[in-house]
């Protein structure tokens, strides 16, 4: 798998090195611009294109060519002519959709598009942000640096349920139940196909050998950390179904990762494939309504519905609720509304 981390200046050239890849040993030609389209989070071809023009892609120290073709153990650096950010946050004044506050804790009901926290091209217009904007002295433990309060996160393009600490010894409670996967956690989803029965999907989750972006199921313990999604058959629509699924583990895109593992991606998801007709027959009427459906909703139809917990202070069980995003309310409605009409035909 490849390396990626922050490394510190280069004085003789007064750029900094701000990523670091090691090529995977079976990687077969690429150009370069592709390669680190699937390594640089949230980075468009045009950008990679304008670094290596600009001379701060390097590749075993040389400047890259734009046609140059990436071979295994080829080291390639992104230099910038600025330090990486630390892990200092920035305040801004981000309107936040709180649920819930008291002396203990934030409920917090995240759009989708909103970052969790700042990380790699996201260091501003993010989740904590807005945090510690809004609410001060919010804790931060060791290992937690740049994201104070934070005890669990959700992906940028999923909506829904977060619950923020706003002292040390809220987060210290709440990361135990996270730990111990006490925690209630459900999202509702619609995936691609007609599932008929309620289920389990297991693995271990690992990142893909071929996309760092994506997560695999794997077999070996060696090769991820162990994950359990539940699911319950909610309505079903022939060719999507509307799913409820609840998480036994928090591992990065579980459900995602999961329900494309059974042949069942999320309806609108970019990165495991759901942006395009998987069950259907594609002609022109079909067709154009999922278009609609896609524009729509332009991410994975994921929302954290449900959060369920015992309060640190009160130690008793809270629950909590997000109504659906609009997105997500209307592509169903459509669904519901077009497999109506075609059985009426």
């Amino acid at each position: 798998m490849s390396e990626a981390e922050d490394f510190q200046d280069q004085e003789e050239q007064d750029l900094y090195e701000h990523l670091r890849v090691v090529v995977d040993k079976g990687q077969s030609l690429l150009r370069v611009d592709k390669f680190l389209m699937h390594r640089v989070e949230n980075a468009s071809r045009n950008r990679i294109q304008n670094a290596i023009e600009a001379g701060n892609v390097l590749v075993n120290g040389h400047t890259a060519k734009p046609s140059y073709k990436v071979k295994p153990n080829d080291v390639i650096s992104v230099v910038l002519p600025h330090p990486p950010r630390d892990t200092e946050v920035y305040p801004e004044n981000i309107p936040l959709e709180l649920l819930y506050e008291d002396d203990d804790l934030i409920i917090v009901n995240k759009p989708a598009g909103m970052v969790v926290h700042p990380g790699f091209n996201n260091y501003t217009g993010t989740l904590v942000n807005a945090l510690v904007y809004h609410f001060q002295q919010l804790p931060q433990l060791p290992g937690n640096d740049g994201r104070p309060g934070l005890v669990h996160r959700i992906d940028k393009d999923t909506s829904g349920l977060l619950v923020i600490s706003k002292n040390e010894r809220s987060m210290t409670y709440l990361a135990r139940q996270f730990f111990d996967h006490s925690i209630t956690r459900k999202y509702l989803a619609l995936v691609w196909g007609d599932l008929t029965e309620d289920g389990t999907v297991t693995g271990y989750i690992g990142r893909s050998v071929k996309d760092r972006r994506v997560m695999s199921i794997y077999d070996d313990e060696a090769k991820g950390k162990w994950a359990v999604t539940h699911y319950k058959v909610l309505e079903r629509f022939n060719y999507v179904t509307l799913v409820e699924c609840q998480l036994e583990t928090g591992r990065t895109h579980q459900i995602r990762a999961h329900m494309k593992h059974i042949g069942h991606p999320l309806f609108g998801d970019p990165v495991y494939g759901g942006d395009r007709i998987i069950k259907g027959a594609v002609y022109a009427k079909y067709k154009q309504f999922v278009d609609n459906c896609l524009d729509i909703l332009p991410r994975q139809a994921l929302h954290a519905q449900t959060l369920g917990f015992t309060h640190p202070s009160k130690k008793q069980y809270m629950h909590f609720e997000a109504p659906l995003p609009e997105d997500m309310r209307r592509v169903i409605e459509k669904w519901r509304k077009y497999v109506t009409a075609a059985g009426d035909e």
